[in-house]
């Protein structure tokens, strides 16, 4: 498959200046990095955007993320490798990315399991990463951004 053109955040600067802001906040909420990049790689694979995937998965060893934990985030339901934390925010990922499954996608339950786990400060931060990461996975599919490709 051949790209189509560079990520419209990077042809647009200023549009890639607010969304590294909105990372930087988004890391300064509070929640684990390795939590932050389970999240920004279940929602790419659900998306199969494969250049997000492979990001993501260079991006959590950077933080310290295991091969065994990374090969099984896809299957986490029925892996012993994740705490309830981790579980919860999985949880939200999906549903918040599969919006059109569902009228109630983000459903009373999954919020309240986050709330378990997160205060409001780590759940904007979660939220805000599942919310930008669905928007550089619909970014990168419709360009056909190759994976492995830099955005420089």
């Amino acid at each position: 498959m051949t790209e189509r053109m560079k990520n419209p955040a990077v042809i647009l600067p200023d549009a890639m200046t607010g969304i590294q802001n909105i990372y930087k906040a988004m890391y300064k909420g509070g929640v684990d990095a390795t939590t932050m990049e389970l999240v920004h790689l279940r929602a790419s694979q659900i998306n199969g955007c494969s250049a997000c995937i492979f990001g993501g998965i260079d991006s959590a060893k950077k933080h310290g993320e295991t091969d065994e934990r990374l090969h099984q985030v896809v299957a986490w339901r029925e892996s012993n490798l994740f705490t309830d934390a981790e579980r919860a925010a999985l949880a939200m990922t999906e549903a918040a990315t599969r919006l059109a499954d569902r009228p109630d996608a983000v459903t009373d339950e999954i919020w309240d399991a986050a709330t378990d786990h997160f205060d409001e400060q780590q759940l904007a931060a979660i939220v805000l990463m599942i919310g930008l990461t669905n928007l550089f996975n619909r970014l990168n599919t419709t360009v056909r951004a190759q994976a492995g490709a830099t955005w420089s």
